[in-house]
């Protein structure tokens, strides 16, 4: 519809100019960006789903646009009256309802009937109480759940007409650095990025046993964090690298789940991270710059150990890799293709300097554009350099930039969307003090054990992964555990973020719900179900690296040059180990025996006495070198 390119266009500009022209008020920029995604939603889902909207259709959406465009102009047009008020307007009051209602609906619609459930149960929560609205909930709750209640006024205030609930942390982070961030990937997506990405990916690995896989891990990689979508970045790398798994001997359901764990690990790479990296900065008051710092260890890591997966995969079923007259040649990818590392360098570089994450993805924006630019007029120049190719350059370029423009639109709806719900939730949570009780929760079922209280984030982050997306899920589950984590358990702020944010991957690769998992399957034509079963194998880095960071905090807090190479190689060593285990071959294939010894010793690395993780290592070395030897051992062609 051309309406939905015309706000989708609109919208970019408005976040383009409050980015890097005039900042804006957080209670002019938040409601506005609302208002545009709300009208965004309603017109991109139709009530009537995939059938036509019909008279039917637009007598129920029509009334729900408009009251999208009363969200964005309300509080941005009454503000002095609202901030004035002692006692809040019974219209503003009733505005806000509305508000939270047609919220409600546009993450059911954008990203499905989780989230809204979510919210509404929360909703439901702060009216539960004998003041509140609904007091007969307060019987089916346990005793340390219980509160006074609030009204339908209270609440409704309480999430609309403040910097908390819709227009809170969550939403302000979207309207900023979240939208400049995905509006930066969708011009790198319209101007060609993930070919060169991926052509890259081949002309570097195409030719090792297992090059595809290989080049999917790489090209996830680069492109996962930029897309912000692990679910994008399969369909992106995957529509190329699937296949070709599958035409080297790697099995349809191995191939997809290989392609979700690598573009899973794409929101957990530096520079950008996804959408997560930047409520992470705001919660922990942690510079942006510190934060892609301390990511890029653990995140070599996690690619790492898949890496070593499919690396070990392959030379088990002996496969060879791709001949090299079908590769791309590295020399002739990077000279059509050069000019797509400039924004990245750009973007690095800005952030390096200090400024905000805001202005960075601004002229980060620029620089892919004057990098796009520059491109056309060298070809341009090649071509002659005609009036008429100069015509063509210029519509050429003005259409791709109003695709960009209107593809960063849609791309946001759904992570606005899950933050303005995740709003709903914070602002719940503040009222009544149940992140407080919560933790007290936790710290009773885990007995203060910190080993049972990871356990059941990670069980928490897998459920709430069933129905939200990660960056939801990260929100509710770090304003839920986070206290406990920190204080009852003593991990540290920064780590107790990254642990959640980690975590909150696992619903993109983890049965019965592994949304990137399926979407690896659809392409390679697999089970789901045995194809998220693959994922999960390939992504075990996902759950083993945030242990090492709780036990081993030097990693990601710093110390001691010595303490800090110390550990650095023993989980290395300890993910080596874990990868072999798992696979049953290394070098050579391994024999039970030595995957029997290498469990504990893995176990050992993660434990918090540098004799006990010596003594692991030690057996770690012992049992590879054995296996190493064995490999030399074989015929030359059965060695990697």
């Amino acid at each position: 519809m051309r309406i939905i390119t015309i706000v989708g266009i609109t919208l970019s500009l408005f976040q383009l100019y409050a980015a890097g022209i005039q900042p804006l008020g957080l209670f002019f920029q938040r409601p506005i960006h609302l208002g545009f995604i709300l009208v965004l939603a309603f017109l991109m889902f139709p009530v009537t789903g995939s059938r036509p909207r019909g008279v039917i259709g637009w007598l129920i959406d029509a009334p729900l646009i408009l009251c999208g465009v009363l969200v964005g102009y309300w509080v941005p047009a009454n503000i002095d009256a609202i901030a004035n008020a002692i006692v809040p307007r019974q219209v503003d009051v009733t505005v806000g309802i509305v508000t939270v209602l047609v919220v409600l609906e546009a993450a059911r619609r954008a990203i499905g009937l989780g989230m809204t459930i979510v919210g509404v149960v929360f909703i439901l929560y702060a009216f539960a109480g004998n003041r509140g609205e609904l007091p007969f909930l307060a019987d089916f709750m346990p005793g340390i759940l219980n509160h006074r209640g609030y009204s339908l006024d209270r609440l409704a205030s309480q999430l609309t007409l403040g910097a908390e609930g819709v227009y809170g942390l969550p939403l302000g982070v979207a309207a900023t650095f979240i939208f400049v961030f995905v509006l930066f990937g969708a011009f790198l997506e319209v101007t060609g990025a993930g070919k060169f990405f991926i052509d890259l990916a081949y002309a570097a690995t195409g030719r090792q046993r297992g090059g595809p896989a290989k080049a999917a891990v790489i090209a996830s990689a680069g492109m996962g964090s930029i897309s912000g979508s692990a679910i994008a970045n399969v369909v992106t790398t995957g529509a190329f690298t699937i296949p070709l798994m599958k035409k080297l001997g790697y099995r349809p359901a191995q191939a997809g789940g290989i392609e979700a764990a690598a573009s899973t690990g794409g929101q957990i790479m530096p520079p950008l991270m996804g959408a997560g990296a930047f409520l992470m900065a705001e919660f922990t008051r942690t510079p942006y710059i510190d934060i892609v710092l301390i990511s890029i260890f653990p995140a070599i890591l996690y690619f790492g150990a898949v890496y070593l997966l499919v690396h070990i995969a392959a030379v088990k079923q002996g496969m060879t890799g791709i001949p090299a007259a079908e590769l791309p040649k590295v020399r002739e990818v990077l000279a059509e293709g050069w000019h797509f590392l400039l924004p990245l360098v750009a973007l690095v570089w800005f952030l390096v300097q200090g400024f905000s994450p805001m202005r960075v993805g601004y002229y980060a924006i620029l620089a892919v554009i004057a990098a796009a630019v520059l491109r056309g007029v060298l070809n341009w120049i090649s071509e002659g350099a005609s009036m008429q190719g100069l015509i063509a350059l210029a519509k050429a370029g003005v259409i791709k930039t109003g695709e960009a423009l209107e593809l960063g639109a849609r791309n946001a709806v759904a992570v606005s969307m899950a933050c303005a719900v995740a709003g709903i939730v914070v602002g719940v949570v503040g009222l009544t003090g149940l992140g407080l009780k919560f933790s007290a929760m936790m710290l009773a079922f885990s007995g203060g054990n910190i080993l049972l209280a990871l356990l059941l984030v990670i069980i928490a982050s897998l459920i709430l992964g069933m129905g939200l997306p990660v960056t939801a899920a990260y929100i509710v589950l770090i304003i839920l555990v986070g206290p406990a984590l920190t204080e009852d358990f003593g991990v540290p702020l920064l780590i107790a973020h990254l642990v959640v944010f980690w975590w909150s991957q696992d619903s993109n690769v983890t049965p019965p719900v592994a949304l990137a998992g399926f979407a690896g399957a659809a392409i390679a034509r697999s089970s789901p179900m045995e194809t998220s079963v693959q994922a999960w194998k390939y992504a075990k880095g996902l759950y083993l690296i945030p242990l090492f960071m709780v036990f081993n905090p030097v990693i990601i807090e710093g110390g001691p040059l010595p303490l800090v190479l110390w550990n650095g190689l023993i989980v290395i060593m300890a993910l080596v180990a874990f990868a072999a285990t798992l696979e049953g071959f290394l070098f050579a294939p391994m024999p039970i025996r030595q995957r029997v010894l290498l469990v504990p010793a893995v176990v050992a690395v993660f434990w918090q006495s540098v004799p006990v993780e010596a003594a692991g290592a030690a057996v770690i070395a012992l049992v590879l070198g054995l296996n190493f030897m064995s490999g030399r051992a074989r015929p030359a062609t059965a060695t990697p």
